[in-house]
């Protein structure tokens, strides 16, 4: 089983992010988005901090957050890059699987992606992602670059919202 430990939380930041942007969308009555918990079973606890500092997961993940945008279902990843190429290693199949399933049953799947090089947020939707994985999975290029990607999908910066997706969502929708 795969093992958790500190090396995890490279992305919390980005998460809580997103989180305080949930949250301002529920307040706003735009969206309801939760962060999906993945379940873990402690192997090895401190004492004195009564952290874990060892544990397995129980289960594979699909994605970091699912909800409903204005009474669409959507569900997303979010991931976050120090380089201007994303490796395809950091999302795993059964995650791809989901969420074409999820798309199947008319919701919106994507990926929300952090530049931190760059400083950017960036929306990809499913239907973006897909070449790139396809491609790898033909034996082709393990990773997509930066410059490959749809440049109008990259976050605009908004007085008060910290990641603001909600427009991309609609651009999206609108694209389909």
């Amino acid at each position: 089983m795969p093992t958790w430990n500190s090396r995890g939380l490279r992305g919390s930041v980005l998460e809580e992010m997103i989180n305080r942007t949930n949250e301002k969308y529920r307040e706003g009555k735009l969206a309801l988005i939760q962060k999906v918990p993945t379940p873990i079973t402690p192997v090895q606890i401190d004492n004195a901090t009564r952290h874990i500092t060892l544990a397995y997961f129980d289960q594979k993940s699909t994605v970091d957050y699912i909800g409903a945008v204005q009474g669409i279902p959507v569900c997303f990843d979010a991931k976050e890059s120090a380089e201007k190429t994303f490796a395809l290693q950091n999302i795993h199949p059964h995650q791809v699987e989901f969420m074409k399933e999820f798309e199947a049953q008319d919701g919106i799947a994507f990926f929300l992606i952090y530049y931190s090089g760059e400083d950017l947020y960036y929306y990809l939707p499913l239907r973006h992602f897909l070449p790139f994985w396809e491609r790898a999975e033909k034996g082709g290029r393990k990773s997509f670059r930066f410059d490959e990607l749809d440049q109008t999908y990259i976050l605009p910066k908004k007085q008060g919202v910290l990641v603001p997706y909600l427009e991309m969502i609609n651009k999206d929708i609108s694209e389909r």
